[in-house]
């Protein structure tokens, strides 16, 4: 016969499983539960809306102006007052070249034109006291001539005066090189103390970039040029090119810049049969260079009823861009797509493979896959 704690040892292990196997049922059923359960995934329908298609074009920056900074005078260069590469404003004195000798032709030919003058108003005195004296026919008209000669020689002599001033003083102008416009100058080609012959040729120094506005070139197919102009007469003479077009640099950390179109050219290349294209960025708040290259994307079409989806809810695979579409009754079905361009950087272009009308998964492409059923959540 048992103990009274055999008894009630049997109780306590028969407790304990009797307790297991619910836990374990309940287990069961809420695994069935959540197993029948279909995810929830977000969907949503694409956007369909007018669109004007773009093509790519490679293009490099340069700048509106590019001005070499010349020597124009013989002298040594004793100054220099910017750093290579330095922005400079326009009339900022760039070079020095020694001044003294053509300061001191300034002051001879301001003497000489003192001089001049001083002996034009003697002869015109002199001339007016003659002329007087002739009318008593107290000299000759010989002296009279030879007076109004010498006046013509004295103001031609004061005229030749003031132009070697002129000269002068230009010349000593030329011995403090300014910069013409406001931009980033180059390294110098010599250095402060060498001697300059500027006098027979123009001996280049530096060179000075403005680049605020700057330019944008860049070639376009004759063929397409044709259709731009095909689709500019549908549109009644209105350019598809608009006031603006987007500029790309290479830098993906920069943003998209906005540049207007302000040249084509009037003739093609043959050897390239392409036409070449300017377009300005007016405010160059970036400090972009001379010579960086960039992506155009230039408009050469519109698409009416564009069917656009989230690019982000597209995949990648051997066969190419696929998406997941939910049809009627909630089931997911894989599906191979073409698609366009890009709009706004976030939208793709679907040209087959989807209609206006289906949903598709815009989320969690790895939470899905073809047959399953989901619960679609807008």
């Amino acid at each position: 016969m048992k103990t009274f704690l055999e008894y009630l040892y049997s109780v306590v292990v028969t407790t304990v499983i009797c307790i297991t196997l619910l836990l374990s049922c309940k287990e069961k059923k809420t695994s069935a539960t959540m197993a029948s359960s279909p995810p929830k995934i977000s969907v949503a329908t694409p956007l369909v809306k007018d669109i004007v298609l773009t093509k790519e074009y490679p293009g490099y920056l340069q700048s509106n102006s590019t001005i070499d900074i010349v020597a124009r005078v013989n002298g040594y260069l004793i100054k220099q007052n910017y750093k290579p590469g330095q922005m400079v404003n326009k009339g900022d004195v760039l070079f020095v070249i020694e001044p003294e000798l053509y300061l001191n032709a300034v002051q001879q030919a301001e003497a000489q034109l003192n001089s001049a003058t001083a002996t034009l108003e003697y002869a015109k005195n002199n001339y007016e006291r003659m002329l007087e004296a002739s009318q008593s026919d107290a000299i000759s008209q010989i002296e009279l001539i030879q007076a109004n000669t010498k006046v013509s020689t004295s103001e031609a002599a004061v005229t030749n005066a003031k132009a070697a001033l002129q000269t002068a003083e230009k010349n000593l102008e030329y011995c403090y090189i300014k910069a013409p416009v406001s931009g980033y100058v180059s390294v110098n080609n010599i250095d402060v103390g060498n001697y300059v012959s500027g006098s027979v040729q123009p001996v280049k120094l530096a060179t000075l970039y403005n680049n605020n506005p700057i330019y944008v070139y860049f070639n376009i197919e004759d063929n397409q040029y044709l259709n731009m102009a095909v689709l500019n007469r549908i549109h009644k003479g209105k350019s598809l090119l608009g006031d603006s077009i987007d500029i790309r640099m290479m830098n993906e950390l920069m943003p998209t810049i906005r540049a207007s179109v302000d040249y084509l050219s009037p003739n093609v290349t043959l050897t390239t049969g392409t036409l070449n294209l300017r377009a300005v960025i007016k405010d160059n708040k970036w400090g972009l260079r001379s010579g960086m290259y960039c992506t155009i994307e230039l408009p050469y079409s519109e698409e009416k009823n564009a069917i656009l989806i989230n690019d982000a809810s597209t995949g990648t695979d051997q066969l190419g861009r696929y998406i997941y579409v939910v049809n009627d009754d909630n089931t997911v079905e894989y599906r191979h797509i073409e698609v366009g361009q890009i709009i706004n950087d976030s939208l793709i272009q679907v040209t087959s493979g989807l209609s206006k009308g289906e949903r598709y998964v815009t989320k969690a492409l790895l939470k899905v896959r073809n047959g399953i059923k989901i619960e679609p959540i807008k």
